[in-house]
């Protein structure tokens, strides 16, 4: 077996895609389950009863994440690569300024988007800390880019995204001098579930982005040496 990943978000979309491939290439798969009744995860377990283990997880909570972390550690000893993959949207991400902002779902998008990673990386350092890779691989979007992105409205989402980029680096400045390695990845227009119902509309299949993906973090090269952001394409991005 290759090691053990732990990927949030895994009920379905990219981070299924992520658990799939990588428990069909040999990995060990702590798979991050927010649906608990979502079928396609839960098949996929019983495809691969030996490498992936099903992780009850909302990473908005404080609670949740400690919880998955504890069971976790009576599954493995060790983490070797996480992908922080699971995020929110929100069915009121085109209100302008002076509509009426619905800051409260403004303030769940940024906990979930944002905070939810410094939860799970807290939470599971114990077992991050003594794996062999210590690769964190964080799907950020070309929303948070304050460069590049030209939406209109998205403020929950937009800097929600922002938010999570930020706290890459501030992550990257600090536990760089420990060993762990960073890849910050743009995924593009997918056929996801992120506003509730599958996106059709989109370009990209979640498997497809999913295997273009893996090839970066699993790889090494230029993003060993720096923080920095590529797309499904390879091109670096502004962030």
């Amino acid at each position: 077996m290759k090691g053990t990943a732990l990927v949030t978000g895994a009920d379905r979309g990219l981070g299924l895609a992520f658990a799939s491939q990588l428990a069909s290439q040999g990995w060990r798969v702590l798979a991050g389950q927010y649906l608990l009744e979502w079928s396609e995860l839960l098949d996929l377990a019983r495809c691969h009863p030996k490498q992936i283990v099903l992780l009850p997880l909302d990473i908005s909570s404080d609670a949740s994440v400690r919880e998955a972390a504890r069971r976790a550690s009576k599954e493995v000893k060790a983490i070797d690569l996480v992908i922080h993959n699971a995020a929110v949207s929100s069915p009121f991400k085109d209100q302008e300024i002076g509509s009426g902002l619905n800051y409260k779902e403004m303030i769940r998008l940024y906990n979930v988007n944002a905070i939810g990673l410094l939860r799970v990386t807290e939470a599971f350092r114990s077992l991050t800390d003594v794996g062999g890779l210590k690769r964190q691989c964080i799907i950020s979007s070309e929303a948070g880019s304050i460069e590049r992105s030209h939406r209109k409205a998205w403020f929950s989402y937009c800097m929600s995204k922002a938010a999570l980029n930020m706290g890459v680096a501030r992550l990257y400045e600090e536990l760089r001098h420990e060993g762990y390695t960073y890849r910050l990845f743009h995924p593009g227009w997918m056929k996801t579930y992120m506003s509730g119902v599958r996106n059709d509309a989109a370009e990209l299949e979640p498997h497809e982005v999913a295997t273009m993906a893996l090839h970066y973090f699993l790889t090494s090269g230029e993003a060993d040496r720096r923080l920095m952001m590529s797309d499904w394409q390879g091109q670096v991005w502004p962030w």
